[in-house]
């Protein structure tokens, strides 16, 4: 239908003559009597209008086909072929054009032979075929187009999903690598603190040692001297060692080394225990309040240790509040069940804080190292905060801080909570330093340091025990294996067996047997593994502490066998 070619003849028989010419060169080609019936084949398709002249004027006259021609689409020029009527004068075709209104015009002058007829429907038919094939180029420019927009919809689509999958990934790698800087931070922290621990555990045991050594002898020359004025002298000597002594104990108790006496404790009772000397120690410039809990916050610890770091951390809020301020100290319990530095269970919380002039973010990851101190020199040890972290972190807790600048500080320390209904530790009965039947008990002391070995001897000497010494675990068995002693009085730390290894082992030999360890350090852990529960002598010592421990272990090993036969 859009190759056809339309006629439009109203006169005569012109339009029968030229649809004849078309149809027999193989043109197909369609009369149209009226306008009205060229206007809508020309709608439904066509590829050209043959006219005669006189056509014109009828079919321009309402519009119609301007408004057609108008409207055609951009590849669209429809050709007409005219067949005007012969002039004496050329006239262009353009300027026929013009006067009717039409564009793409193909004039013929009648009267012409069939073969120019032809040949200009030919023509007319190719170039409409050419404009179908622009419309085509046209129709798949949009369609592809049209596809283009719609991929390139597509990819920004794909692009924007994979940017977010990507911005997701990177959250999530950023919050990885955030979670391992502070899980970096916190093991070099925690790793840091253990090899400051072992390096001052060792120095602190060592000068234990030599603080025991000088505190016996002390002891000692008291007992020998015969001049009152020797009497202050060592007094003096043995203050100053006492000094030392709880410099040490603050040192082992960082280190987590010390010799704990752990037992059932309420701490609200300690802490009520305390209040007078609390409210002496920070003076009358500071408030001191109390938040208790109403339950009983029971724990298993060393309450003497609990005590000492209640009371450094009291001094220490006193410290920052020079102008004075307020110190609260609470207690609480808590389920913890996502800790990553304390399993899941019941804890007890305690709570100092002040309203002091708190700690600058700079020095808060060091405050408890051990010597760290931001007083004036010769104001304080730095030992005060390191002795909380070491005795919370051996009593299966953790100490933590938080502070501010002008907004003061807050120590926790946490504890796993006890069983109320757990015994408590009995205290222990007080003897009197030289017995009755001293003379008819044998001793056995194993300690490898010689010093503190000969001044341990030579002071149950002086009470009257018979006393054999061994320098370490083997020697100790081998005196074993000749003669059973009343009474084991051993070390922790020796170089080739431990205490509680000693212990063990004795006992496998001549059976059970009273013993005292006597040091300032024991993996308790361990020693309960091995050797039960033996009593538990901290060095530094004195005499008097040495007789009640030794005279109290065989008062209640005779107790036992009495029993024993009463049975």
């Amino acid at each position: 239908m859009e190759l056809r070619v339309l006629i439009h003849a109203p006169r005569g028989r012109d339009a029968a003559v030229v649809s004849s010419v078309l149809g027999g060169h193989g043109i197909e080609a369609l009369v149209c009597a009226s306008h009205e019936e060229l206007m809508a084949a020309l709608e439904e398709g066509a590829a050209s209008v043959i006219l005669t002249e006189e056509a014109l004027p009828e079919l321009f006259s309402n519009g119609r086909l301007v408004h057609w021609l108008r409207d055609q689409p951009p590849w669209s020029d429809f050709p007409f072929v005219v067949l005007a009527r012969k002039r004496d004068s050329q006239r262009p075709e353009k300027e026929f054009a013009s006067l009717h209104g039409l564009g793409n015009l193909v004039l013929l002058e009648r009267p012409l032979n069939a073969e120019t007829l032809v040949s200009a429907a030919e023509s007319a038919v190719r170039a409409r075929r050419r404009q179908y094939a622009a419309r085509e180029h046209l129709d798949e420019l949009k369609r592809t187009r049209g596809e283009l927009e719609r991929l390139n919809g597509e990819l920004e689509n794909r692009i924007l999903t994979r940017t977010k999958e990507l911005a997701s990934a990177n959250d999530r790698l950023m919050k990885e690598i955030n979670e391992r800087e502070r899980a970096q931070a916190a093991l070099t922290q925690v790793q840091k603190m253990e090899a400051i621990g072992r390096l001052t555990g060792g120095i602190a045991h060592d000068f234990n040692n030599l603080l025991h050594v000088v505190n016996m002898n002390l002891e000692l020359v008291s007992l020998y001297a015969k001049e009152e004025k020797v009497k202050p002298v060592v007094d003096r000597a043995k203050s100053a060692a006492r000094r030392g002594a709880r410099l040490t104990n603050q040192l082992l108790s960082f280190a987590r080394s010390q010799s704990l006496v752990a037992r059932l404790t309420r701490v609200n009772q300690l802490i009520l225990g305390m209040k007078d000397l609390l409210e002496i120690s920070v003076g009358s410039g500071i408030e001191v309040e109390f938040d208790l809990c109403e339950e009983d916050a029971t724990v298993v610890l060393d309450p003497s240790q609990l005590e000492m770091a209640i009371l450094n951390l009291a001094v220490n809020s006193k410290d920052a509040m020079p102008q004075g301020g307020k110190l609260k100290i609470s207690t609480g319990t808590r389920f913890l069940d996502g800790d990553r530095d304390l399993p899941e269970g019941d804890y007890v919380l305690l709570t100092v804080s002040d309203t002091g002039d708190g700690i600058p973010p700079a020095v808060l990851p060091k405050v408890f190292d051990p010597f760290f101190t931001t007083k004036p020199v010769g104001s304080g040890t730095g030992l005060g905060l390191s002795q909380v972290y070491g005795f919370t972190r051996q009593s299966g807790g953790i100490a933590r801080i938080r502070s501010a600048e002008g907004q003061g500080t807050t120590v926790e320390m946490v504890f796993p909570q006890a069983d109320e209904e757990a015994d408590e530790a009995v205290p222990v009965r007080q003897q009197p330093a030289v017995p009755a039947l001293a003379g008819a008990c044998h001793i056995l002391v194993v300690e490898d340091d010689p010093d503190v070995r000969r001044v341990i001897v030579e002071c149950l000497s002086l009470i009257g025990y018979k006393v054999t010494e061994a320098a370490n675990g083997s020697e100790a068995l081998a005196s074993l294996a000749a003669a059973k002693p009343d009474l084991l009085v051993v070390d922790y730390a020796m170089p080739d067996m431990t205490g509680a290894e000693v212990i063990s082992e004795a006992r496998k030999m001549v059976g059970d047997m009273p013993v005292i360890l006597a040091t300032g350090y024991a993996d308790m852990a361990a020693v309960e593994r091995l050797a039960g529960k033996p009593r538990i002598l901290r060095k530094p010592f004195d005499i008097a502490q040495l007789g009640d421990a030794v005279s109290t272990v065989l008062d209640g090993a005779r107790e036992k066998v009495a029993e024993a036969g009463s049975v």
